[in-house]
């Protein structure tokens, strides 16, 4: 797999399976690692098999620890970037036309 498209696959991983894939490329052991992020491992267990879904500050700090991009997770955990929420509700129609307009879908 070429490095552009293990990046590609790692945008479109859920929540879960990118933490896992991140602890497993690290090679941290979930019970070493839930500690390290302040939960449980049962908890980081339901968080990898997307039981759960995490809150933004603990995706903040699985950013931090694993030195991922913090909005790239934020995406996988179903959570939208503060600044793009600021946009959105100061600007819905505009940011949505450009969205569609840029990316090519259909309004509905």
């Amino acid at each position: 797999m070429t490095k552009k498209s293990t990046q590609i696959t790692l945008l479109l991983m859920e929540f879960g399976v990118l933490l896992r894939s991140l602890r497993r490329k690290k090679g941290i052991g979930i019970k070493r690692l839930a500690p390290d992020l302040g939960v449980s491992y049962t908890y980081l267990s339901k968080l990898e098999s997307n039981k759960v879904r995490p809150s933004k500050e603990l995706v903040e700090r699985i950013a931090h620890y694993f030195s991922y991009d913090q909005n790239r997770l934020l995406l996988a955990a179903e959570k939208v970037p503060n600044d793009i929420l600021e946009i959105l509700r100061e600007h819905p129609e505009e940011a949505l036309e450009v969205l569609r307009e840029r990316f090519r879908q259909p309004q509905h």
